[in-house]
């Protein structure tokens, strides 16, 4: 399972250089970023994230009171890292029960400690990897990371794997839907794709491109459009966007 993120922070440079250092650690998924205490208390009740980094700057008593204010909804808080361009909030940030405290400009390697301690601390107990397909009594292990989609076809389900095969299970699509990791989505009656190759949703064709080594474009149904509405923002949440 992923440690999931929410990044509060008004400065746009030192939020994208964050997101930047965390890219770099495949079990760390942003759900969500604010720039105030306002939004920021508002996005972790939405999303719930194991984990919330704060700019503190010069609204630091703001957002201590905004932690205070978070023990009234939730049974316990969560992970909760500062940072600023001094040591001026550090002891409020100690009282507080904060993980750690960053001094600014961000340090690669100061991420990489603060990651590799909460993974000793909190450690997160890991779904299987790999996915058996059984038929009689032969049994195949599939690798999930190497799963680029799923296709059925009646009873049938095809298993469209990056390196160019094509391994086939007399199970629904369904029968599989549940038993996959959180990153598979479901866009079609017939189709379930791993959003980790999704490189292009196009609302106009109705089409998601996937892309490893080559392109395959997927349709999608309005009868799961609520879900691409959800792969979108999840995959806009760590992009780095740019405006024609």
């Amino acid at each position: 399972m992923d440690y999931t993120y929410a990044i509060i922070d008004s400065s746009a440079a030192s939020k994208l250089q964050l997101q930047l250092y965390l890219q770099e650690y495949e079990d760390f998924t942003c759900a969500g970023v604010a720039t105030n205490p306002s939004e920021g208390l508002n996005t972790i009740l939405k999303f719930n994230p194991d984990l919330v980094l704060i700019n503190l700057g010069e609204d630091g008593m703001d957002y201590f009171q905004m932690v205070t204010e978070l023990n009234q909804y939730m049974p316990s808080l969560p992970i909760i890292i500062g940072y600023s361009k001094t040591k001026k909030f550090a002891y409020n940030a100690i009282k507080s029960g904060f993980f750690d405290y960053w001094i600014l400009p961000h340090n690669e390697f100061d991420v990489r400690k603060t990651v590799m301690r909460l993974r000793k601390v909190h450690p997160k107990h890991h779904l299987p990897s790999t996915i058996c397909l059984k038929s009689y009594n032969d049994y195949r292990y599939l690798d999930t990371k190497d799963i680029l989609y799923l296709k059925s076809d009646n009873n049938t389900t095809d298993f469209y794997m990056r390196d160019g095969n094509v391994v086939s299970a007399f199970k629904t699509l369904k029968s599989f839907e549940d038993k996959l990791p959180k990153g598979f989505i479901r866009i079609h009656q017939s189709y379930i794709l791993n959003s980790r190759y999704v490189s292009r949703i196009n609302y106009g064709k109705s089409i998601c491109t996937l892309n490893h080594d080559r392109e395959e474009e997927l349709p999608f149904s309005k009868t799961y459009k609520d879900k691409i509405d959800a792969l979108k923002e999840m995959l806009s949440k760590t992009a780095v966007k740019a405006v024609n």
